[in-house]
This record gives C-alpha cells, sequence and structure tokens, in this order.
C-alpha cells in the first residue's frame, strides 16, 4: 500500500512455540524475527514492531524478562524498533505460559515487488542455506530427544541479506521463508500461484548431516520440516549468480545456493532429481507434521 508517496507493507501474526525458551533462540526473539521476515520476503525493511504478551498465572517474572531482552536484541540486530506493546494475563490453564502477538510495518523501494505468483519460466530456485534446523530443535526439547550434536534453531532476521540480494537483481520475482510446511510447502506454493512447475537438484539442496539423521529416526522428510531463518529467491537467470555471490557475502546467506529451475512443465508441481538420478514428486505438507512450532 501507498501512504503519502511512500510504499509500505504491512503484517501481523501470533506464536505459540512450546517450548517458549529452546536450542538457539526464544519465544520473543521468534516473534520478532519472523515479523521482519514477514516484512522482508515482501521486499520491505523494517520500520516499527509492535509486541503483545499474553501471559499464563504463573509465569516466572524472569522468564519474561529474559524473552523480552531478547526480543529487544533482535529488533535492534535488524535494525528496528519495537515502539508499542501490550500485557494481557489469564488465569491458569487458560494459555501455555506465554503467547505473543506481532503486528510490523515496513518500507519498501520503488521498483520492488516480490510476489508468490510472478515465477517464471528459466528463473533459477535459490536457497538461503540448510534446512530442517528449526523444526528438529524444537521437537528434540519437546520429545526428550537427544543427539550427538545439539541441533539449534535457525531463528534469524532475514531483511539484511534480502536487502543485499536487491542491491544486485531489484527485480526478484518471489522471495518466501519455508516455515509451517517446509521447503516443499513454500516451492508448491510459489508453482500453483504462478502456474509453472519447477524441478529441483538433490545434490545442492543443503540438509545438516544430523537433521537428516534426525528425520530418517523420527521418519520426516527434511522437506517438509519448517525453518525460521532462511528464504527461498525466484530470480532471472542471468542475475542468479551474481544473487548468490551477495548472499554468500552475508552471514544469513553463507551456504546459499542455487537449488533448481522453473519449468514450463508439470506446472503447479515440484520435482526432484535425485543423486541417483531418478526423479521424484515433492509433495506439500498436509496437515502439520508439528503443531506449536512457531
Amino acid at each position: 500500500m501507498e501512504i503519502a508517496g511512500a510504499r509500505l507493507a504491512f503484517t501481523t501474526d501470533s506464536y505459540v512455540v512450546s517450548p517458549i525458551r529452546f536450542p538457539g533462540g526464544d519465544i520473543g526473539e521468534l516473534a520478532v524475527n519472523g515479523t521482519i521476515n514477514d516484512l522482508a520476503m515482501m521486499g520491505a525493511q523494517p520500520a516499527a514492531i509492535s509486541l503483545a504478551y499474553v501471559i499464563e498465572e504463573g509465569l516466572p517474572l524472569e522468564d519474561l524478562r529474559v524473552i523480552t531482552m531478547s526480543a529487544a536484541a533482535a529488533a535492534a540486530r535488524a535494525g528496528a524498533r519495537i515502539v508499542t506493546g501490550d500485557t494481557k494475563v489469564v488465569g491458569r490453564g487458560q494459555a501455555d505460559k506465554l503467547f505473543v502477538n506481532t503486528a510490523g510495518i515496513g518500507v519498501v523501494a520503488d521498483g520492488v515487488a516480490p510476489s508468490a505468483d510472478r515465477a517464471s519460466v528459466g528463473d533459477a530456485v535459490i536457497l538461503s542455506g540448510p534446512i530442517g534446523l528449526h523444526g528438529v530443535a524444537i521437537m528434540s526439547v519437546r520429545e526428550g530427544l537427544e543427539f550427538e550434536v545439539e541441533i539449534k534453531s535457525d531463528t534469524q532476521a532475514l531483511n539484511g541479506l534480502v536487502a543485499a540480494m536487491l542491491a544486485v537483481e531489484p527485480d526478484i520475482h518471489v522471495l518466501r521463508d519455508p516455515t509451517r510446511g517446509g521447503l516443499s510447502s513454500a516451492l508448491n506454493e510459489i508453482a500453483g500461484g504462478s502456474g509453472v512447475g519447477m524441478v529441483l537438484d538433490e545434490p545442492a539442496i543443503p540438509i545438516p548431516g544430523p537433521v537428516r539423521a534426525a528425520c530418517e529416526f523420527l521418519g520426516l522428510d527434511p522437506f517438509h520440516v519448517a525453518n525460521e531463518g532462511k528464504l527461498v529467491a525466484i530470480v532471472p537467470a542471468a542475475s542468479a549468480a551474481a544473487v548468490v555471490s551477495a548472499m554468500r557475502a552475508n552471514p544469513a546467506g553463507a551456504e546459499a545456493a542455487i537449488i533448481g529451475h522453473v519449468v514450463a512443465d508439470h506446472p503447479g508441481m515440484v520435482t526432484l532429481r535425485t543423486i541417483v538420478g531418478s526423479e521424484r514428486i515433492v509433495d506439500m505438507l498436509v496437515g502439520e507434521q508439528l503443531p506449536r512450532i512457531c
């Protein structure tokens, strides 16, 4: 939307993740990063964020203090400001420790217009880094699972990474953060919205060894596992290499890679060329693999 000559983006979301503190972050940091990322996927840089709490009676004040400080630090790292907020307390059993609601306003530069319906045949599909970390981190704590290496959530703000990408290619066609439903759902939604197909290259998709092992143990598909600090970009093929180079210069995109291309075949469908040379369909997640993931 445009107000007083400025192009603005607006978003709101609620966060009910359980547990409220997990390896790599907590609900406060997650909420701020998630709001900033929602704006970033519209090509916007954050200007102002609201932060509201629904607190269950009995939540230790120290937990609330730590989470609030974490939210403030996340906003500061991203160059955003938390400008207003609210708190409400409900009785025991009427909430689960702490729920967080946010809203965010951001500014979109002229000429920037990523949208899920803009993927075009020939475009490159770029992933900013390894998938599956957030979902497996939450599940490991919730289910009491222990792995040889601690798996931490990838929660982080992506607005700086997006700014670096747009500096190289202002006409990025699509930006999407593969949160609930993971990479598979994000790409299927883009393919369906744009009426195109996609072909991915399995060896190019970074899946950390511990995530792969955990998913095999739990019977999960890493492509369906939620992420909170990654993005997918659909960009013109001619600028894809330059965009990846700019991403790799940013810590949030250090392992960015071209993982596939947009094709005219099988519109609305995403397929994967496997390591052994076969091709399989990458289905959208049906239902919710893990509730209260964010």
